[in-house]
């Protein structure tokens, strides 16, 4: 009996590991852009350090995840009247299963936001993609089909862009921009919808919308689910929606855009706005508009433009921009800027990672430049050059990197 549950404890254990090393949604387990996974590469080539390589049929900027030794794209063809969501062994890089949802009627896009943009999100036993106005779609492991969602026909001038989240049997999603716009909850097991939230405001000609992707945070003791909006960010109670609290002043001389997800870390939070607009760096807690009270700082003149999130690391936010090429290190309390350098030859559209004690940021060149954190000056560790284009995040689990570009997507490790 002592022997069983032995067994048993170390089984649970090994499970445990297995599960923290997964990178089973958008920026990582938590949303936030950090893993505990050790031992991961940090330096290799087009031609060196890759274990496999998986080439996809078109390009695309939806980024990879990892779970219970899968690892699961999207990625369009036939100009996106193929959608398809590919299953793949991590570790020798084997097709397992393709799905593909077909789609014949027309759907803005914009040639730099092309379809399937969206990275999948799973829970060990079920993936759910989001295919736009194709619908929101759950499948087994083994490729099985169980519930499909029909939320409505998304359009917008720039496409769409938010990935669907996991919690506590539940998947949320921000589903916009255009001219309905709402946050929205389904039942994991069933995908009916539990509950919708709108936004006003929404209009698919204009520079408005939101392509943030929610995070899940613990605030006053609580799970809230914390998502930028345009012009504003909202917490919600993920049991009924309804919007907790707001803080405004995200409008910027581009218009209301929002294309980051919210960067949380302990009771403090900072959301940055797109297309030049504004950062605000807040503290967590309270119901209601929050924008008078808890509002630490606000960046004054335009900004350069922000697409990929950046990552808090011990209290120092690190973004790596997407028009000027330059990543900036911002105190997290006071808004100071300790630095604004050039980060290599190419602007950033993939959101920024740490893990293993490091900080990754890939470029539209393809070129990951892997720096240490350090706020009192840029810190390059290695730049690491594939010679493919991506705007994609790459993913960290079991200690390889999992990079997409818009030819292949590849693993980098032993």
């Amino acid at each position: 009996m002592q022997r069983v549950l032995l067994t048993a404890a170390v089984w649970c254990l090994v499970a445990g590991i297995s599960m923290a090393a997964d990178w089973d949604g958008f920026r990582g387990p938590q949303g936030t852009g950090i893993s505990d996974v050790k031992n991961v590469p940090v330096e290799w080539g087009a031609d060196k350090n890759i274990a496999w390589k998986f080439e996809l049929p078109d390009v695309g900027n939806g980024s990879p995840i990892v779970s219970d030794g899968r690892v699961f794209v999207a990625c369009a063809e036939d100009g996106g009247r193929k959608r398809n969501l590919y299953a793949l062994g991590s570790a020798n890089g084997d097709l397992l299963w393709v799905k593909t949802v077909r789609y014949e009627l027309p759907e803005r896009i914009h040639k730099t936001n092309p379809h399937c943009p969206t990275t999948p999100a799973a829970d060990g036993q079920r993936v759910v993609v989001w295919h736009g106005s194709a619908g929101l779609y759950c499948y087994d492991f083994e490729g099985n089909e169980l519930w499909k969602a029909d939320l409505g026909k998304s359009g917008h001038m720039w496409g769409y862009g938010s990935s669907p989240v996991i919690h506590d049997g539940r998947v949320f999603l921000n589903f916009g921009p255009g001219r309905w716009s709402f946050l929205v909850a389904l039942d994991l097991e069933s995908g009916d919808v539990l509950w919708q939230t709108d936004e006003p405001g929404g209009n698919d000609d204009k520079y408005i919308g939101s392509w943030s992707t929610p995070v899940i945070a613990q605030i006053d003791g609580k799970t809230q689910l914390v998502c930028s909006m345009p012009a504003r960010v909202n917490g919600y109670d993920p049991a009924t929606g309804e919007i907790l609290w707001t803080i405004g002043g995200l409008s910027g001389p581009g218009g209301d855009l929002m294309y980051t997800s919210p960067l949380i870390a302990g009771d403090r939070a900072v959301v940055m706005a797109g297309f030049r607009g504004p950062a605000i760096g807040f503290k967590l807690g309270g119901t209601g508009d929050l924008t008078e009270s808890n509002v630490l700082w606000k960046t004054e003149g335009p900004q350069p433009q922000r697409i990929g999130s950046g990552v808090i690391v011990d209290g120092k936010l690190y973004m790596a921009n997407a028009d000027s090429g330059t990543a900036q290190c911002f105190d997290v309390e006071t808004g100071e800027v300790l630095w604004r350098e050039r980060l290599g030859d190419g602007a950033h559209w993939g959101s920024t990672v740490y893990v293993d004690g490091r900080i990754y940021a890939t470029n539209q060149r393809g070129t990951t430049i892997v720096l240490r954190p350090n706020p009192e000056k840029l810190d390059v560790i290695a730049e690491n050059e594939m010679r493919e284009s991506t705007n994609a995040t790459p993913a960290f689990a079991d200690g390889r990197v999992y990079l997409r570009t818009d030819k292949a997507l590849y693993t980098i490790g032993d």
